[in-house]
């Protein structure tokens, strides 16, 4: 497959209703910042922003507000799938714009008036955006419940610890498992692996050695035809 979508992204310092041409795109928040532009306060993070975050225009703030509270701080790791909406107008003339359809961390749909011009608001309508399924290495192995304390003698794995135990049973299988293995990381947990790449490279490449050395026939059981060529009976 041939993209053609990053050949037409708009050259800019933040999301643009352009870079959804292509299609939705769900994001996972990393930070939440004030900004100085008084028409644009809010600079939303995450996850292969690329250096442009998501400024939400004030409706889609107000959304965000609603469904997620006033704690921009708290957004931290949740998501939500951001599209382009082609009805957008500024100025009166319809030029696009990047609206919300789904967010996470919520049991069901959320539905609120939204300005459309000054004398129209229409109801809109945010969807629960269904919980991910991916590696969690970041919760501790074996932890106990809240205000449990651990077994005598226990030592917590941390989930580093399991991250990079996780990395080294697929490196043990060769280059192939280990690449499939990072592709299911998050960038977070694949950088956390930087300390001991070397060490994963060098364990997929023995991997893979193995792999590919020739099998060993010296204690094979020789079969009926290479029996008949020694001349021995059959």
């Amino acid at each position: 497959m041939t993209d053609l979508s990053q050949t037409i992204a708009p050259k800019s310092d933040q999301l643009n209703a352009d870079d959804l041409i292509g299609g939705p795109r769900t994001i996972r928040v990393t930070g939440v910042s004030k900004m100085r532009e008084p028409d644009q306060p809010i600079a939303i993070n995450f996850e292969g922003d690329g250096g442009k975050p998501y400024k939400p225009g004030k409706s889609m703030r107000r959304v965000l507000v609603r469904v997620w509270g006033n704690d921009g701080t708290a957004y931290v790791g949740r998501r939500m799938t951001l599209y382009r909406d082609d009805n957008v107008q500024f100025g009166g003339v319809a030029v696009g714009g990047i609206r919300i359809s789904h967010m996470s961390d919520i049991t069901s749909a959320v539905t609120m008036a939204l300005t459309v011009t000054r004398a129209n608001r229409k109801p809109f309508t945010v969807k629960p955006l269904p919980a991910e399924q991916r590696r969690d290495f970041d919760r501790p192995a074996g932890s106990p419940n809240k205000g449990e304390p651990l077994p005598e003698g226990s030592k917590q794995q941390t989930g580093r610890d399991r991250l990079y135990a996780a990395a080294r049973e697929a490196a043990a299988k060769g280059s192939a498992a280990l690449a499939d293995f990072r592709a299911d990381l998050t960038d977070q947990q694949d950088r956390a692996l930087d300390p001991i790449l070397a060490e994963l490279d060098r364990a997929a490449e023995r991997a893979d050695e193995t792999d590919d050395s020739p099998a060993d026939d010296s204690d094979r059981f020789p079969g009926d035809d290479e029996l008949a060529a020694r001349g021995e009976a059959v």
